[in-house]
């Protein structure tokens, strides 16, 4: 017997009890779907993370900030008080680990220290600016405020420009939702607009600033209700908020943002970091600050695959059941097969063979199944619950990951088929003839 007459055999032996059959490649139907769609689940959601990543398009850039003492800390994080060291509110940079609440500063002497390390091309404070509200001429005044923005980052825009961090040029990008507020008809029309931005000083005197609107933002991941300015800006408005500072005050950071050659490599950027550490200074690039996200969205995908395994080892369990009875009924014909010259290693291919069908006919329709309802759930929450989030495709599919699920059912069937496959290859004969 032909390898084409083996599998040809073990398939049409595969509907030989249709009903038994069907129940069991329903019950891999069941794993199937649902490893394809939390696979979809987990690949529609990091694509979304790393083209967020990818669209900041900072990737020379590195968040430094000081190393906090761990001497000087109790065993639940109380730092002992020292009257030499300045400590800020951490309010800056983009949300991630470590923000928030009181850090050790960073002082203008040290700016110019780390610019003045190898391969770092520019340094930037990160500066937290407060503003009271934001308007259009003479309009109603809207609560307003703006987060720091890192240097050449680019930000997701529904109209206009990016940032210009080398202008001089006043330039301020608004989020999307303050377009009906500020009597903007859509996006384009409010690009070009000069809006006023109120901030209050140290002796609580109000100031107005006159910026250009060269962009809207659209909502994006671990983005806030908030605008962004350019470097000309933030300078602006921090000097006006520091007015009846104390010098400490206007010249101690939380953070500095400094950025490297794009040229450097892996294990350059790796020697610089060392030597910030070395210095008593943390760094953390964008991708590690977002990286938090995918740890906690590769969690939860990791548990729904366990339930997906469950429904899986379940239907393994049906393979070899629906197998060992069709060995247990075709005893007399695997005896004449035997009694004709079959040898054990065809026997036990023919019912491996049906086996891996039967996982094959299971998953190819799981998975086809899953694919359908992904990716019609993924459109119709695009257009309604997630439509603040634009670009983002909640499920989505690849044909790697696909085939992935296919061939690991079909592994799992093929191993679920090996008791029921050795014991029919083990038949002797004459005895298999005898049965009744």
């Amino acid at each position: 017997m032909k390898r084409a007459d083996v599998v040809g055999s073990a398939v049409r032996s595969t509907f030989r009890s249709r009903l038994r059959t069907s129940l069991t490649v329903i019950a891999i139907v069941i794993g199937a779907f649902t490893i394809t769609i939390t696979n979809g689940l987990g690949t529609g959601i990091n694509a979304f993370i790393s083209e967020t990543v990818s669209a900041i398009g900072a990737e020379n850039v590195l968040t430094v900030s000081r190393t906090p003492d761990d001497t000087t800390q109790t065993d639940e994080g109380i730092r002992e008080y020292d009257p030499a060291t300045t400590l800020v509110t951490d309010t800056s940079g983009p949300p991630g680990p470590g923000s928030g609440g009181t850090v050790e500063a960073i002082t203008e002497d040290e700016i110019e220290q780390l610019r003045g390390l190898d391969d770092v091309e520019s340094v930037e404070r990160q500066v937290s600016v407060r503003t009271d509200f934001i308007r259009l001429g003479d309009d109603t005044a809207f609560e307003f405020s703006i987060s720091s923005f890192v240097p050449g980052a680019t930000l997701q825009l529904a109209a206009g420009d990016q940032l210009d961090d080398d202008s001089r040029d006043l330039e301020l990008v608004i989020p999307v939702d303050y377009l009906d507020a500020l009597s903007c008809d859509d996006a384009d029309s409010c690009v070009g607009e000069t809006a006023t931005v109120g901030i209050t000083d140290g002796e609580d005197v109000q100031h107005l600033v006159e910026a250009e609107i060269v962009g809207v933002a659209e909502a994006g991941l671990g983005t806030t209700n908030t605008g962004s300015a350019n470097i000309a800006l933030v300078d602006e408005l921090y000097a006006l908020q520091s007015t009846g500072q104390s010098e400490t005050e206007t010249s101690s950071y939380a953070a500095a943002t400094v950025t490297h050659d794009p040229d450097l490599t892996d294990e350059d950027v790796t020697t610089l970091r060392d030597e910030l550490t070395d210095l008593g200074y943390d760094s953390e690039t964008v991708s590690e600050q977002i990286g938090t996200f995918r740890t906690v969205i590769d969690g939860v995908i990791l548990v729904l695959n366990a339930f997906a395994a469950i429904a899986l080892v379940a239907a393994g369990f049906g393979i070899v059941n629906t197998l060992l009875m069709s060995v247990q009924e075709r005893t007399r014909e695997i005896g004449l097969m035997k009694a004709v010259g079959l040898g054990g290693r065809k026997i036990f291919a023919m019912f491996s063979v049906e086996a891996v069908f039967i996982g094959f006919l299971g998953s190819v329709v799981g998975s086809v199944l899953g694919i359908v309802v992904g990716t019609a759930t993924s459109g119709l929450l695009a257009e309604g619950l997630l439509g603040d989030l634009p670009g983002l495709t909640l499920i989505a599919f690849t044909p790697l990951s696909v085939l992935s699920v296919v061939a690991l059912i079909m592994g799992i069937a093929f191993v679920a088929g090996t008791m029921p496959a050795v014991r029919a290859a083990r038949k002797v004969p004459i005895e298999a003839l005898r049965y009744e």
